[in-house]
């Protein structure tokens, strides 16, 4: 049986997903899922150096204005530029360098 975060590299190995892609995908529920897949998130990334891999990170992006956040493990609640909430979230894919 693998780990949850074993689960998540098989998913980002085959094609990129949002963090909210991730947890319906893992069928974790509730407020806290995001937040859960993001700390998961950080701790690949570290793993994946020591394997001769990268995880790709396309920014967030305001749908209301535009605005491009920075490519980050991270999910903002607000446009600085607009203050829209209306946020695409980043999404992440694992290659191999």
């Amino acid at each position: 049986m693998m780990t949850r975060r074993q689960r998540i590299i098989k998913l980002l190995e085959e094609r990129d997903y949002s963090p909210g892609e991730l947890a319906l995908a893992l069928e974790l529920r509730g407020k806290g899922a995001r937040k859960v897949i993001i700390e998961d998130l950080k701790a690949i990334q570290k793993t994946l150096k020591r394997e001769g891999k990268v995880l790709l990170i396309k920014p967030a992006e305001c749908r209301k204005c535009g605005f491009v956040f920075r490519p980050e493990i991270h999910v903002p609640s607000r446009c600085p530029r607009c203050k829209s909430e209306w946020i695409e979230e980043p999404r992440f894919k694992i290659e191999a360098r």
